[in-house]
């Protein structure tokens, strides 16, 4: 790879002001594709979901997916945007041996969503708003496999293989107006922004915005102007960027390198790029082209949309509760702060914290559990929380275990730990692991006994009024109970055998 030569980020924002522009594609959860009744299940044999329509053959005429349209005007809805009237698809033409049409059919001119906005918030607990230019509906390309190169790209590939399976899926593409004032923030506010249209995305219900399968993806366009000045930079536009912290580094990585080649008396091209996850670096890929070099025309075998406003209204209605209003609430409600509910978000277990109080789990223990130990577990093996084999159900059963004073939280994490190497549910790890809380008074009082007698100079120590000691004692019962004792009634007969009070 070559080396590219990078401003620092500090003498970058120095001399520059950045403008972003964020066009992200979200792929609909629909069962059918966008213009024809192929199936849009993931992982089938190449090719096999295929038609005449998605294979662009001659005489096969699209037909527009219902739920394809509903589902871009809830979109728009929940992005404050206007839904059109009336609206059109057109022809976006530009060869791609994974577009079997030659053409893409999508919107140009008269999208059905326009002129909303998105308010984000950061770190610090600052609201960003991100005015929305337009969200359109589109099809997505194949897939092209490119075979004998040594990175996986064209280059250097001695052939390609196309699947047309994900030919004609339907997309929605949500596309900012140029995102100015950020400053030193912009990297920031583009990985809110885009954390913030998924969380919205994924409480619509029309796509599960899975960013590492493809389902959710960034293009992010940067340029930068000298401060103080007016006119927009040329912009770069880094493709298919899947995973909010790649937007972050993508953005500042380009913040970089545009000011270290403006610094150097170059010129920026106009240029898509390739993002590298390895070091955050991008690449370049093609010369950018120019709306009119795609030669959009109205596409001719498409009827124009036009939704009722009676149909427009009755979706407004049946919106869910918004993810930033969802999350005040909730803040409120489970009494957290900002910082602590904003990790929760970039935990991504909002929504199990939810479905674990709804089975029965005081809030805080559902925090404690999700939080602590399993996102330590995700944290070892590489996954998100909801990719564990655990459900909400079960962490809401080991609280129940916990609050009943059959397990604690010692046992607590070795029942979850079973769970997780699915050795069974909550109450079938307890046995076949014999987790149970020791809570027979006699083995209790045996065992305590017998950590008196081992350990005479800290029962002398007790009975002289050293009462902090007694852990030492309480430890000793634990090792010998294999941490299945009730710690808090061990002190309180160690206590009692001593004659001191607590």
């Amino acid at each position: 790879m070559t080396v590219i030569d990078l401003e620092s980020y500090e003498d970058a924002l120095a001399t520059y002001d950045p403008v972003m522009g964020l066009e992200v594609h979200v792929e609909l959860g629909t069962k059918t594709k966008m213009f024809c009744g192929c199936s849009t299940e993931l992982k089938q044999d190449a090719n096999s979901q295929t038609c005449p329509v998605c294979l662009g053959l001659p005489g096969a005429l699209p037909v527009v997916n219902e739920i394809g349209v509903e589902s871009a005007i809830k979109i728009g809805l929940a992005l404050n945007c206007e839904i059109a009237e009336w609206c059109r698809f057109a022809r976006k033409n530009y060869f791609y041996p994974d577009m079997p049409k030659n053409f893409q059919t999508s919107q140009y001119d008269e999208p059905i969503a326009y002129d909303g906005y998105l308010d984000v918030q950061l770190e610090d607990g600052e609201i960003f708003r991100v005015q929305i230019e337009r969200a359109h509906m589109e099809e997505d390309t194949g897939k092209s496999t490119h075979v004998g190169g040594a990175t996986g790209r064209i280059h250097g590939a001695s052939h390609s293989l196309l699947d047309y399976n994900r030919a004609g899926i339907p997309l929605i593409e949500i596309v900012t107006k140029p995102i100015e004032g950020a400053g030193a923030r912009a990297p920031e506010v583009a990985k809110a922004y885009v954390a913030e249209l998924r969380e919205l995305i994924k409480a619509l219900g029309v796509s599960e915005a899975r960013m590492e399968m493809g389902q959710m993806r960034c293009d992010v366009n940067l340029s930068l102007r000298p401060n103080g000045t007016e006119t927009f930079g040329t912009r770069s536009e880094t493709k298919n960027v899947n995973s909010l912290r790649s937007v972050e580094r993508a953005a500042r990585f380009e913040i970089q390198r545009h000011a270290a080649v403006l610094n150097s008396g170059g010129t920026i091209v106009q240029e898509t790029r390739h993002f590298h996850e390895e070091d955050g670096s991008t690449t370049a890929g093609r010369i950018k082209d120019n709306a009119e070099d795609y030669r959009y025309f109205p596409e001719p075998d498409l009827v124009p949309v036009a939704p009722s406003r009676d149909w427009v209204e009755e979706l407004r209605k049946g919106l869910p509760e918004l993810p930033r209003l969802r999350r005040k609430r909730l803040k409120e409600e489970w009494g957290v702060n900002d910082h602590d509910m904003q990790s929760i978000l970039n935990a991504g277990a909002v929504d199990l914290i939810v479905a674990t109080t709804d089975a029965g789990a005081p809030s805080d223990q559902a925090r404690k559990w999700w939080m602590g130990e399993l996102a330590r577990n995700a944290n070892e093996t590489g996954r998100s929380l909801d990719e564990l084999p655990v459900t909400p159900a079960q962490v809401a059963r080991v609280a129940e275990l916990v609050a009943a004073g059959d397990l604690n939280d010692k046992l607590a994490r070795q029942v979850l730990e079973g769970v997780l190497a699915g050795e069974g549910d909550p109450d079938t790890v307890v046995e076949k692991r014999g987790l149970k809380v020791v809570s027979d008074e006699g083995a209790l009082s045996t065992a305590v006994d017998e950590a008196i007698a081992g350990n005479a100079a800290i029962a002398d120590k007790i009975r002289g009024g050293k009462v902090a000691a007694a852990g030492a004692l309480v430890g000793a019962v634990m090792k010998a109970t294999r941490g299945q004792a009730d710690a808090a009634r061990v002190r309180e007969l160690i206590l009692e055998k001593l004659g001191v009070e607590g």
